[in-house]
């Protein structure tokens, strides 16, 4: 393995690498896909009903929010709550827990703008010069 200068890396610096590369297979995998993320943005406005989160999760079905919802409640970043109503009634919040991805949101957010922009100023470009 070459370190970042070209030379061989050293075994701490291949350790490192491995550990890092381990870190984020994990986040990847508990926040696979495109509609965690969106999910959790959505309960950051407060707690909402199925119905309420499909709404405001553009582009999602039924099956699909289902699914992931489950998904988050089992790694703890939602809390299911059902109301003996009639009907029965089950809300969703995010839990203590969820703040941990606060960063995370952060700097994709800024970097999804950053990169918008960049996209858009090449393809303002490139329709410039006529390519």
């Amino acid at each position: 393995m070459l370190g970042p200068e070209g030379q061989f890396a050293t075994k701490e610096q291949t350790e490192e690498c491995r550990g890092a590369l381990s870190a984020v297979q994990d986040a990847l995998y508990v926040l696979n896909g495109k509609w965690k993320l969106p999910i959790i943005i959505a309960l950051g406005e407060g707690n909402k009903r199925f119905g309420e989160l499909q709404k405001a999760v553009k582009g999602i079905s039924a099956k699909v929010l289902s699914h992931e919802l489950k998904h988050l409640e089992l790694n703890e970043f939602i809390r299911r709550h059902v109301y003996n109503t009639m009907p029965v009634s089950v809300e969703y919040e995010l839990t203590p827990y969820s703040a941990t991805l606060r960063n995370v949101i952060e700097s994709l957010r800024e970097w999804g703008t950053q990169h918008r922009h960049k996209i858009r100023a090449r393809t303002k470009e490139k329709k410039a010069v006529g390519v």
